[in-house]
């Protein structure tokens, strides 16, 4: 049976929530291992990395909270740079910066992003396909995923989602996603893999 790891992210910013993180607390079973991981360039690939060397997946999915979207967006293409307009929650704020110095431009999901868009889609839930995750954490625990696993035969990728209804009041004007709209597209991913 395949193995999944599944993270989210906690809070950022001034946010008391983040809808990634809340996701995760929902899923569970057998094969299904799930993590919060810290918004901080200092420890959010090094305890993904070391979750993956403790676990052994099959797959791994990480999720992220993308302020604005309106869809589940899987992401294509890793790039090899930190480069965010806001800090980390240490404070740290990352601009041009290689994520791993000498490494490749970019990496790809080596995830079936366009089956699993259209097997939620399929579903009535909005999703599309997303070119690339930004240039803050969420690309930055991306690349290193995609890193570890060039070559192999893990499958591993990267997931935006909407904020949640319950988080209109710290977004004012921001579109939302009903939370349990997105428990389900994580479950029709985990199907589909």
């Amino acid at each position: 049976m395949t193995k999944v790891l599944l993270t989210g992210f906690e809070p950022f910013g001034k946010a008391t929530l983040n809808s990634s993180g809340e996701i995760v607390k929902q899923i569970s079973g057998e094969n299904i291992i799930t993590a919060i991981l810290p918004v901080t360039y200092r420890q959010s690939a090094e305890v993904l990395l070391a979750l993956i060397d403790e676990q052994a997946p099959d797959v791994v999915i990480c999720l992220g909270q993308a302020e604005g979207r309106k869809e589940i967006t899987p992401e294509r293409i890793a790039i090899n740079l930190d480069e965010a307009r806001i800090a980390d929650n240490e404070g740290v704020l990352r601009d041009d910066v290689q994520i791993l110095p000498g490494g490749p431009v970019a990496y790809e999901s080596t995830l079936p992003i366009k089956e699993i868009v259209n097997a939620i889609k399929a579903q009535g839930v909005p999703a599309a396909v997303s070119l690339s995750a930004g240039a803050f954490l969420c690309n930055h625990i991306f690349y290193r995923v995609q890193s570890k696993f060039h070559g192999s035969d893990v499958r591993s990728g990267f997931v935006h989602v909407p904020l949640m209804d319950e988080q209109a009041g710290e977004f004012p004007g921001l579109p939302t996603m009903p939370l349990d709209d997105m428990v389900k597209a994580v479950r029709i991913m985990l199907e589909v893999l």
